[in-house]
């Protein structure tokens, strides 16, 4: 991990906040529970028990792995519905197949990200590669639910496929960090994901001993959560690693900072760095469906009984 990377950091553009920014501190830090998604594949719940107006425009998180499955074991998804909300996969280790009954799809791995906007609804599912379940093999990735305001709830769906090699790879202002930048704007930096809701997330590898303080918009939350080693976060260095988040307060920067020593299954500290404008609006959350009010979920629901989200095609049956 992770698969996309930079020989030199050095020569990449670099990133620093200005000394004079009011930095976030850390409000709260959060160990995700365990358990079992689709037909039974280990995740981690990285936002539970954290306050909704701390998360708001995202919804939830799942650390999908990391494991290493024997030949057979790879297990995905069955076919299920969403509306309302954005869907993004990203695959740090492994290969996944998304297939959607709007047309979307493709297969993502080590590096690649999948964004689904679910919007008004569809059908989708998420398996291993024949390959993959046949072989057995690394598999390790996020997903991260991405709430839509109400103006937006009803878009068409779309698919954006993100290949590795198009993140906006940065470094940190001494080098010892690399960072991607999979969706929003880092310093002027852009990524490729095209957001409904304005958001950043990135990816960062932190070198041990390293610290980075990135300047960040102080209309947006600011969230981080550990993937693989252990570090600190803020100006007070307060420990967190992997499973657990970090939720920041307000300011214009944040700061994480690596362990000088680091286990054996990271040479780094690996850290997504999530930033979202919060909507603000009531939220109704049942299943696969995120709307606005009670009423909009039951109607979701007989949307979805009546084949009015899409019809699973026909040779997947």
């Amino acid at each position: 991990m992770p698969a996309i990377t930079a020989e030199n950091p050095l020569v990449l553009p670099r990133v620093t906040a200005p000394a004079d920014t009011r930095p976030r501190r850390v409000l709260h830090v959060a160990t995700a529970p365990s358990g079992f998604e689709g037909e039974g594949f280990p995740v981690r719940r990285a936002f539970a028990g954290i306050d909704y107006r701390y998360l708001d425009p995202f919804i939830m998180m799942d650390q999908m792995g990391e494991v290493d499955y024997e030949a057979g074991e790879p297990k995905g998804t069955p076919w299920h519905p969403h509306r309302g909300f954005e869907t993004v996969t990203y695959i740090i280790d492994g290969t996944f197949v998304h297939r959607d009954s709007h047309g979307g799809g493709g297969t993502i791995a080590d590096g690649d990200t999948q964004w689904m906007t679910a919007g008004s609804g569809l059908l989708h599912i998420e398996t291993p590669p024949e390959e993959l379940v046949v072989s057995g093999g690394l598999f390790h990735g996020l997903q991260l639910w991405v709430n839509l305001p109400a103006r937006d709830k009803m878009t068409d769906p779309r698919y954006q496929d993100i290949r590795g090699g198009s993140v906006r790879l940065l470094a940190s202002g001494d080098g010892g960090a690399l960072l991607r930048v999979i969706a929003g704007e880092l310093d002027g930096h852009q990524g490729p994901g095209v957001t409904h809701t304005p958001i950043t997330m990135i990816h960062a590898s932190v070198s041990p001993g390293a610290e980075i303080t990135l300047p960040w918009r102080p209309d947006f939350n600011a969230l981080a959560y550990g993937l693989a080693g252990q570090g600190s976060a803020g100006a007070e260095r307060r420990p967190f690693g992997m499973g657990q988040s970090v939720v920041f307060g307000d300011g214009g920067a944040l700061t994480v900072r690596a362990a000088e020593e680091q286990d054996s299954r990271s040479a780094n500290f690996e850290v997504v760095l999530l930033g979202g404008l919060p909507i603000r609006e009531p939220m109704a959350h049942y299943g696969p469906f995120v709307m606005n009010s009670h009423a909009e979920l039951v109607q979701a629901f007989d949307d979805f009984k009546a084949g009015r989200l899409g019809a699973i095609p026909a040779d997947a049956n």
